[in-house]
């Protein structure tokens, strides 16, 4: 994953960029009511937050007034992707038989219908391989 972008690194950080896809652009304040208030944090810990996600390059800010509005500079689908690719590398590590089995297992008891979606697109991929 060389060059890719930074993850968000906690629940805390992750709970902000929810707030932010789900309604867009919020000034610190907002943020702190819809995220910080709710898990009974103190603001500053809710400015800290924003202010690593924007050091990270996952936020945007822009001029409001007297305050800023904080918007995500980063897609949702692609974010969750890439945090659970980064979660399958270390689960999978250098022995990924096993765990691959237990994500088999896992599937399907979630849905076993899940296992015939999962086949088509290990199809799709693999077609899409040989045309390359």
């Amino acid at each position: 994953m060389a060059g890719a972008r930074p993850l968000p690194g906690g629940r805390l950080e992750l709970a902000v960029l929810e707030a932010l896809w789900e309604q867009g652009a919020l000034s610190a304040p907002e943020i702190h009511e819809r995220v910080g208030v709710p898990l009974d944090l103190v603001y500053t810990t809710t400015a800290k937050v924003l202010d690593r996600l924007l050091a990270k390059g996952l936020v945007q800010r822009q001029p409001h007034g007297k305050t800023f509005r904080y918007a995500a500079a980063v897609e949702r689908p692609a974010t969750e992707r890439a945090r659970a690719a980064k979660l399958l590398q270390a689960l999978f590590g250098n022995a990924p038989r096993p765990a691959l089995a237990a994500l088999v297992d896992a599937v399907t008891e979630i849905d076993p219908h899940l296992l015939d979606e999962l086949a088509s697109i290990v199809e799709v991929r693999r077609r899409s391989r040989r045309e390359q």
